[in-house]
């Protein structure tokens, strides 16, 4: 009988160890507000909007310790409308035509190894978003209007796979609802400050290796508080018959007491027609209190010939007031200008204006779990 309890005791205690070194966690975002547009179509038009300053999120996370430093990970993130419950699922690079997947925003496993870095499988962020927005910070978006802070503007003629009619939706592939599918990714350790990574993603066309496949590269380095880095990804689309959008970008940020200032370029080029797009944008968050925040930016997009040297100006800012850890309201404002004889067109209007200008103010609340 003692045997058999101490037998049950190794395999409780051995069950005990395996969980200890394993975990799953459940998380996500939620966000919802009331949005005024100034100009959508020719009308104003108020509207209760949602994944505005945040996405909404659902994700699912593992992690287990397989011993000498290695671990296997996992990542499985939904993004879905509040309002409708309805699942945001964008095709990107894939080749099929249906891409309405649960789990469209992030899908992977990777083995990952404290000295060497991590290689990982399934439909991954690129490195525009891994290394300019998550690791650098650069982004105003991160900070200052969300959703509407990424860039769109009176650049059809870039000719976007992915965007809706008339816009240039997230043409510099940042808002991290792009991402790349049936891809294979490595990503560095953290060498002194220093990270860096690769990655490809197979198209899946039978008879075309390239077609609808994609390359994206990044690197970036931390010392105190300053954070610098550039990233570069080309996606070849079957739309555009083997041409690419291909960006790059490069971006930093700086602490300053209980300041933070950013700055970031962007260039986006459609290889098929040459039509090319460039984006400055600089500006930063100030803490006023543990509770209150302030956030605004500037930003300036220009284009060739091929987007009909249309350029446009945005003013973005953000007030935030933290009920809780978890739990923020906020008022927001973006205003964009375009030159004469373009419409203008903030990212996730999803409308352009009929004239140069367009204006969206909006409060809403997030929390996180």
């Amino acid at each position: 009988m003692k045997l058999k309890e101490a037998a049950l005791a190794a395999v409780t205690l051995l069950s005990a160890n395996a969980y200890a070194q394993s975990s799953v966690q459940i998380f996500g975002l939620i966000d919802a507000g009331v949005s005024y547009i100034s100009n959508q179509g020719g009308s104003s038009n108020v509207r209760m909007d949602d994944g505005i300053a945040l996405p909404n999120l659902l994700g699912f996370s593992g992690k287990e310790d397989l011993g000498g430093g290695l671990s296997a990970r996992f990542k499985l993130i939904n993004q879905y409308t509040l309002g409708t419950g309805v699942v945001v699922s964008n095709q990107s690079n894939s080749a099929s035509p249906s891409p309405t997947g649960i789990f469209a925003r992030e899908a992977w496993i990777s083995l990952e190894s404290t000295q060497w870095g991590s290689v990982s499988l399934g439909r991954q962020q690129d490195f525009m978003v891994d290394t300019l927005f998550g690791n650098v910070g650069a982004d105003g978006a991160m900070y200052a209007g969300g959703f509407y802070n990424f860039r769109n503007g009176p650049f059809s003629g870039l000719n976007l796979p992915d965007s809706p009619p008339d816009e240039a939706f997230d043409f510099d592939h940042m808002t991290g609802g792009l991402a790349l599918s049936n891809s294979v990714k490595y990503s560095s350790a953290n060498l002194s400050g220093l990270q860096f990574g690769g990655m490809y993603a197979f198209g899946g066309t039978a008879g075309n290796f390239s077609e609808n496949s994609a390359e994206s590269f990044g690197a970036n380095y931390a010392i105190g508080p300053l954070a610098f880095g550039a990233a570069y990804t080309n996606v070849k689309y079957a739309a555009l018959q083997g041409d690419a959008i291909r960006n790059w970008g490069a971006g930093a940020r700086y602490a300053l007491g209980k300041a933070l200032l950013t700055l970031l370029y962007t260039n986006t080029l459609n290889t098929q027609n040459g039509a090319m797009v460039n984006m400055v944008e600089g500006g930063g968050i100030y803490q006023f209190t543990p509770a209150t925040s302030f956030a605004a930016n500037y930003m300036y997009m220009w284009g060739n010939a091929g987007v009909d040297r249309n350029h446009a100006h945005q003013l973005n800012g953000s007030l935030q007031y933290a009920l809780s850890k978890r739990t923020s309201v906020y008022a927001l404002v973006a205003y964009q200008i375009t030159n004469a004889g373009a419409d203008a067109v903030i990212n996730g209007t999803f409308g352009p204006s009929s004239g140069r200008s367009q204006f969206v103010g909006r409060i809403g609340v997030d929390t996180r779990f």
